[in-house]
């Protein structure tokens, strides 16, 4: 079905911290991308408290990966959902198809569409209350 199935973790502000916690417990490498380091978007400013916040992070070792991002100022967040899932995929038909299924009944929260990372993206809630985020890894 997808190459990867990732977990995502979120924080409220002290991502950096974490990952920075988790590679000296667990090693392997890091890579941090924070909110300030996104092509600008005059659609979409990013405030500059919000700049040095972390947009995406991953922990790599040995094959595998754990995500990590901060929650936008704003959005929900509390200890206990502030974990997803990443899926992966080689196509966007395959990327398509899953995310229309996994959200059916579900609640979206970014439909499908092209970003500077994916050429197809989305996140979703599904309708038993599991955070995903689907993604296309080919150009």
């Amino acid at each position: 079905m997808s190459d990867w199935l990732i977990p995502y973790l979120v924080f409220n502000g002290n991502c950096e911290e974490a990952v920075n916690f988790y590679q000296a417990a667990l090693g392997g490498e890091t890579q941090i991308l924070h909110f300030a380091d996104a092509p600008p978007n005059p659609a979409f400013p990013i405030p500059d408290q919000v700049k040095n916040l972390v947009m995406h992070a991953e922990l790599r070792k040995d094959g595998h990966v754990i995500r990590f991002s901060d929650t936008f100022p704003g959005n929900p967040y509390s200890t206990g959902n502030n974990i997803s899932f990443s899926l992966e995929f080689d196509s966007k038909e395959a990327t398509k198809s899953v995310f229309d299924v996994l959200s059916e009944d579900g609640t979206i929260e970014m439909e499908l569409q092209e970003t500077f990372f994916s050429p197809l993206y989305g996140k979703f809630t599904d309708k038993y209350g599991v955070q995903w985020q689907v993604s296309c890894m080919v150009k």
